[in-house]
């Protein structure tokens, strides 16, 4: 059955697990709680089951397009300053080296360059959400990086070529934050993010597909751009997935604020 394509909120360092005494199940600050529930209940939102997962993190960046085909990824706690126990956490979800594969050959046949890679570990943006969206860890995941130009219609473009995955059973999941500024939150934060984020809603959630892509591809045009994303590594991911969704509507399936900031994730198809 077909899949949709997501862009969703993978908080912040590993804000769902900071009970010391449970590292196996969930267990955030109150403020984290309903993005917490949103990706709860991710997987039964879905169609079906999805067979695997191609994932895009903000927090991987190549020369060109890279798959990750290991196996058995390890993970790489790319988050610092938090307690000791954060960084024992396991998720041991099998990778999807086939899916690396057929993503790759969709990449090249759209004209990208791309690599493969086998040796780096699944960061922060793939593990702490799928910790609490695929607990079990029973679904393979393939994780794609971003290009490092960061070009907005380049990873758009990307997206629409790996389209076909979505017909094939596969999730295609942008991992990344709507809004990413990390030196203000609190009042600072609460006027112009949730401006920034009506206004990035209302782009990514035109029904004309050919005028949504454009409007977000300019997202630094949109009210408050520059301060809700000093750089755009966390904004990408959703281009990813907006390419992906082809002509499908698009709907803002999550909304929460946490330090002041408004978040939101959105769903195409």
């Amino acid at each position: 059955m077909k899949q949709p394509s997501l862009f969703i909120p993978h908080g912040g360092g590993p804000c769902f697990f900071m009970d010391p005494a449970d590292t196996d199940r969930p267990h955030s600050d109150p403020m984290w709680q309903p993005m917490q529930d949103y990706l709860t209940g991710l997987i039964a939102s879905l169609p079906a089951r999805p067979r695997a997962i191609l994932l895009v993190s903000g927090h991987w960046e190549e020369k060109d397009f890279t798959l990750h085909e290991g196996q058995r990824p390890a993970l790489l706690f790319d988050y610092h300053g938090f307690p000791p126990h954060t960084y024992r956490l396991r998720w041991d979800a099998p990778g999807a080296p086939g899916l690396a594969l057929r993503a790759s050959e969709l990449l090249k046949g759209a004209g990208f360059e791309t690599a493969r890679e086998a040796e780096r570990g699944w960061d922060h943006g793939v593990f702490i959400p799928m910790k609490v969206a695929v607990p079990q860890a029973d679904i393979p995941l393939a994780q794609l990086s971003l290009r490092r130009d960061l070009d907005p219609a380049t990873h758009i473009a990307a997206g629409r070529a790996l389209a076909p995955l979505r017909d094939e059973g596969v999730l295609i999941v942008g991992s990344g934050m709507s809004f990413h500024n990390l030196r203000v939150r609190g009042p600072a934060a609460t006027e112009p993010s949730a401006l920034w984020d009506a206004a990035l809603t209302e782009a990514v959630t035109d029904p004309d597909p050919v005028r949504r892509a454009a409007r977000v591809a300019d997202w630094r045009a949109l009210p408050y751009a520059a301060f809700a994303h000093p750089r755009e590594e966390h904004l990408l991911p959703l281009m990813v997935a907006l390419g992906a969704g082809g002509d499908d509507t698009a709907v803002r399936d999550h909304h929460s604020t946490v330090l002041g900031w408004a978040v939101s994730g959105y769903r195409f198809g």
